[in-house]
């Protein structure tokens, strides 16, 4: 961004059109990544001889360096500049995709998939930066409604892709895929943005990245670990929360004292970007843990093939799509937060539905749910992403931009490990009160047409019966996962309220220049 690009409000034209392109193909590979790799972990593990404690590592590995990398994207692309950063990380996360579908072994797979988080955590600030910069105030519902939908839909088209390309071809192709975004991205970026000015002056703060990577990297590996280790039992989890809860500690307690700290804390001062944290947060819960239980529910409970599941999966982004499309003519009449509320309810009632789902729900209701519960995300999701940067200075929306993809992605990673973990446990507690009614004097089990079925003398029938329970056991577990995801959603619905009148402050910036960058 030159200083005359500044001048005034960004108006449409080639340009434009091109670096949109950049920004949509730079978010959709990074959404992408975050599940496309799951469903060929059990190919990979084969391939790279690895054990299933260490085949995990290639998630952890690239959930963590992304987590610790995103929160210094702000100082970075102010130091250096946005573009040559843009440029940088999407080169780096293209040639860490070639290099992880080239692994050989399991030790340089997850030293890939490290440099792929590296490199791929600037992607997505950058890009909404680069977006809300490129767009007049009154464009941005609909800036935020195209960039959203890459955000949204990748991790909802992930596991389709992933299956498809790993049934089709190779676990490999789930990397390889990104090469042609990755180039697109590159020389787009190189050809048609423009450099923003640099502040030469900036210094590192090293104390405050070394806490704040130290603390999230930690609570990282316990949320990711916990599952497996049996949390609090493990010495492991231990260790790795009492270094998180030190390392945020003393990030908090020395950006707070220090004249220049790592984080800018005056982003959090504007009341609408720090509302948008707040929903940014609870979108990210929501979004992902519902996901994380969408899957094992489809493919476990129900006993879809892998392939009518991610289908199944995919028309929650149907749902999404169609608001995006939408929301930009909507928040044109109607407040941003009336339409947060709205999406909040719709996404409330779908779960509600959810919670009495079983082993016999049909294809009709699972695909009107999930279009519906998609809908609602996009309801939220763009006015969501307009409001918070709305009043926010934009010497601070690369930094705001940033916080706002660490909060969803910290968000998500605990939202996951509650419900997975909250899962484990209430399939085996149900399993084991179901499993104290069967007995010889269960009336139900004494009658004829389930006696030749289930003959609890034979080794066959005693089989058959603990498949029927633990069947029985995981439909009450996700119900009660459900039913809280629901609490949390209904309770932020009144927390709408915090967010100011959409229409005020697009009436009052309007009567003064904009200062977007313009790409003609």
């Amino acid at each position: 961004m030159t200083a005359a690009a500044t001048s005034t409000a960004a108006v449409p034209g080639f340009r434009r059109n091109m670096v949109t392109i950049c920004a949509m193909t730079a978010t959709i590979m990074q959404a992408l990544d975050t599940t496309i790799a799951n469903v060929a972990l059990p190919y990979m593990q084969g391939t790279l001889s690895a054990s299933q404690d260490q085949i995990n590592w290639v998630l952890t590995s690239y959930i963590v360096a992304a987590a610790i990398m995103t929160a210094p994207v702000g100082w970075v692309a102010n130091r250096f500049g946005r573009k040559k950063v843009f440029i940088v990380c999407s080169a780096g996360f293209t040639v860490a995709s070639v290099m992880c579908g080239l692994a050989q072994d399991i030790t340089q797979m997850v030293l890939f998939r490290l440099l792929q988080g590296v490199f791929g955590a600037a992607l997505v600030p950058l890009s909404q930066a680069v977006m809300l910069d490129s767009y007049a105030l009154h464009e941005r519902a609909k800036a935020m409604a195209i960039w959203g939908m890459g955000v949204m839909l990748g991790p909802i088209m992930g596991p389709s892709l992933g299956a498809w390309l790993t049934e089709t071809y190779s676990w490999h192709w789930v990397f390889f895929v990104n090469l042609p975004f990755g180039i697109i991205t590159v020389l787009g970026l190189i050809a048609f943005m423009d450099e923003t000015d640099l502040d030469l002056n900036l210094r590192f703060d090293w104390f405050g990245f070394a806490a704040l990577a130290i603390g999230i990297g930690s609570m990282q590996l316990a949320l990711d670990r916990g599952e497996q280790l049996d949390w609090f039992n493990s010495p492991e989890i231990v260790i790795e929360s009492i270094i998180a809860v030190i390392g945020l500690y003393y990030f908090l307690a020395h950006s707070l004292t220090s004249q220049r700290p790592f984080v800018q804390f005056a982003i959090f001062k504007d009341r609408n970007f720090l509302s948008g944290c707040v929903f940014m947060a609870i979108m990210g819960l929501v979004l992902y843990s519902t996901m994380a239980l969408a899957s094992p529910y489809l493919q476990n409970v129900i006993g879809y093939p892998i392939m009518t599941a991610g289908l199944l999966l995919a028309t929650r982004g149907v749902g999404t799509f169609v608001a995006m499309m939408l929301v930009g003519r909507f928040m044109k009449y109607i407040e941003a937060r009336t339409l947060i509320a709205s999406g909040m309810i719709l996404m409330s009632a779908s779960l509600f539905i959810m919670t009495g789902w079983t082993d016999q729900t049909g294809v009709p209701e699972i695909v009107v749910v999930s279009i519906a519960q998609g809908f609602g995300l996009g309801l939220v999701f763009v006015p969501l992403s307009t409001v918070a940067f709305m009043t926010l200075p934009n010497h601070l929306r690369t930094d705001g931009t940033a916080m706002l993809t660490l909060v969803r992605n910290v968000a998500s990673s605990i939202g996951i490990s509650i419900v997975i973990a909250k899962l484990t446990s209430g399939t085996r507690e149900a399993h084991a009160i179901l499993s104290e009614h069967v007995t010889p004097f269960n009336h139900a089990l004494q009658m004829q047409d389930v006696a030749r079925s289930l003959n609890l003398n034979t080794d066959m029938g005693r089989a058959l019966m603990d498949v029927l329970v633990n069947v029985q056991a995981q439909i009450i577990a996700f119900s009660h996962d459900y039913q809280m995801v629901l609490i949390v959603t209904l309770c932020a619905i009144p927390m709408a309220m915090m967010i100011g009148s959409s229409k005020a402050a697009m009436q009052k910036q309007s009567q003064a220049p904009d200062h977007a960058a313009v790409i003609d």
